[in-house]
């Protein structure tokens, strides 16, 4: 078969096709094939920047920071944007050893001797925050939670939840309101001056101090007034030690739900006008709003169903109800967790419909949510800043697992390939059109369920270096058998007679670790050899050798090529 590379031809072998469909299978078991899709992309017809939203990632266990695969991984994230990675974690204020468990961290920073006296302790939190900094990475360091000693509800504490377990056992007495929010504030006093006299004034200035997490779950076991009180102690004693300091909140849940919606509207009503807790004044520094945004996959039919739409809504609710807010509404918005589904430490063994998170379905969801979340904002014209990816790494656990994490082991999964895609996209948005894309309005009230894919791209342009980038994605809710889709890509707008493009993969054969884990037999205990093996799958792959293509007359440049059922690509053009 042939397809036409701009004046070229470039030979699409038979084996190429067949590395995706057993053709002579095929006509049994998927539908029949999709009409070409066709994408054009202007790069004269600019969107906004090019913003790394994407460069920010988050996990429950703090103690995972600084042991083995946790720094490989975090020495991973640091290589692959053209920006510091911001970070954030949970429980960096919580009582105990240090020793992680699934759901669970500790630093002891806060004690009590005999006389009720405070004790501080740096040693583990340092341990955290020095691994980051060493990589020029950031903290979003969280203010939670509730050390022993000063919670109002301290028993029982230490939790020690395993996946398939009720969800509510790691409800301890670590979430709740402190018995004295005096000596609350002295510690998150003496954390952030312990900070500035570590790292230097100029470097704490560009962290995020942010309070709690989900204070309208569970997690907070207190009132929306008492969250309000302690975020009014937290951003006061933050600001004594360093009036620069970047402060807000309040990380709740999906803003759809009404539970959410009405958190989030209490807390940034107390922050425009409602009495300070500690200075007794109106109102409340506010520098960012932080909200999270959560998918529900579900089982149907033997297969796993994603459900984009609702991570969608939640994220279009919460703009809009930050935008309503004329002080707030130009405000930096963190969504503080951004993922499929909400629980990272549940495999797919416990629970069947995170069975997405090993393969391309993981990887295809994440590239077209993503696009969607520059849509939004530009649509509700807010300040978006950055998206959390609450995925991280489980240290000395089973390989691929199914829990929600960019890496097993020390092995990539295809998911982090996306992200290494994104790190290569600079410069401004440009347009782009296509016959088989969904608007994003579509899919936020209605998911991708029809029977067509969302066969989509986000492009840039970064005239810096010379370069633009599209990442087109084949993605569909249904992870079922499907044809692959030939795609016909036209850039309009390339100042150059000619140009080098190079096409990166994720798909069954390219940038896949657990395809290749799968056909060595699933091994737990795999060889040496194996494991280098399963690093270098673990990598991003180019699909083929960069090809140099001459650009026609009027500034277009038409490429093609054919992108299977929840494959990603990429393509970079330099001249």
């Amino acid at each position: 078969m042939k397809y036409l590379h701009d004046n070229q031809y470039t030979v699409i072998a038979l084996r190429d096709l067949e590395q995706y469909v057993d053709y002579k299978e095929a006509l049994r078991t998927v539908p029949a094939p999709l009409p070409p899709v066709s994408i054009r992309v202007d790069l004269d017809k600019q969107k906004g920047r090019m913003d790394p939203i994407w460069a920010w990632f988050g996990y429950d266990e703090p103690n995972y920071t600084y042991m083995k695969d946790g720094k490989k991984l975090l020495s991973e994230l640091s290589a692959l944007s053209p920006v510091p990675v911001y970070v954030r974690a949970h429980s960096l204020l919580v009582t105990g050893d240090g020793k992680p468990a699934l759901k669970w961290g500790s630093t002891n920073v806060y004690t009590e001797d005999a006389k009720g006296k405070p004790v501080y302790d740096w040693t583990i939190v340092d341990k955290i925050f020095d691994t980051y900094i060493e990589r020029k990475m950031k903290p979003m360091a969280q203010i939670g939670f509730m050390p022993e000693a000063l919670s109002s509800k301290p028993q029982p504490y230490r939790h020690d939840w395993q996946p398939g377990q009720p969800y509510d056992k790691i409800y301890t007495g670590w979430r709740y309101p402190p018995k004295d929010y005096e000596k609350w504030a002295e510690l998150i006093y003496q954390w952030v001056n312990h900070s500035v006299k570590r790292y230097g004034k100029k470097e704490v200035e560009s962290w995020y101090w942010e309070l709690w997490n989900e204070p309208d779950s569970p997690y907070w076991g207190g009132t929306v007034d008492e969250y309000n009180k302690l975020y009014d102690y937290s951003v006061d004693a933050v600001r004594r030690a360093l009036p620069t300091a970047k402060v807000g909140g309040p990380h709740v849940t999906g803003p759809q739900g009404k539970r959410g919606a009405t958190f989030l509207k209490a807390f940034l009503d107390h922050c425009q006008k409602g009495k300070n807790y500690v200075t007794g004044k109106t109102g409340t520094p506010l520098d960012f709003v932080a909200f999270h945004a959560k998918g529900a996959p579900r089982l149907v039919d033997g297969h796993v169903r994603m459900n984009l739409g609702t991570q969608l809504r939640d994220i279009s609710h919460g703009f809009q109800i930050v935008a309503s807010y004329p002080e707030f509404s130009k405000l930096p918005i963190i969504i503080g967790e951004s993922d499929p589904e909400g629980c990272a430490a549940c495999g797919m063994k416990t629970n069947p419909e995170n069975a997405y998170r090993n393969g391309t379905l993981y990887s295809s969801y994440t590239a077209a949510a993503f696009a969607r979340k520059y849509d939004l904002a530009d649509q509700h014209q807010v300040n978006l800043k950055g998206a959390v990816s609450w995925s991280f790494e489980f240290e000395d656990q089973p390989w691929f697992y199914g829990f929600r994490d960019l890496a097993t082991n020390g092995v990539d999964k295809p998911v982090l390939n996306v992200f290494r895609m994104y790190g290569m996209m600079r410069g401004k948005r440009v347009e782009v059109t296509g016959n088989m894309a969904y608007q994003v309005a579509a899919i936020r009230d209605s998911s991708v369920r029809r029977a067509a894919p969302d066969v989509n791209a986000l492009a840039a342009r970064d005239t810096a270096s010379n370069t633009a980038t599209v990442m087109i994605w084949n993605y569909h809710d249904d992870n079922v058998p499907a044809p692959v889709s030939p795609v016909d890509l036209t850039i309009k707008g390339v100042p150059a007679k000619q140009v080098l493009v190079t096409q990166y993969r994720i798909d069954d054969e390219h940038s896949n670790s657990y395809a290749v884990w799968q056909k060595m037999g699933s091994p737990q205990q795999p060889t040496p050899d194996q494991v280098k093996q399963l690093e270098k799958a673990g990598q991003l792959a180019q699909y083929g050798s960069p090809v140099r293509t001459d650009v026609a007359a009027n500034g277009e440049v038409k490429l093609n090529t054919v992108l299977p059922r929840q494959a990603v690509a990429l393509f970079k053009l330099t001249w």
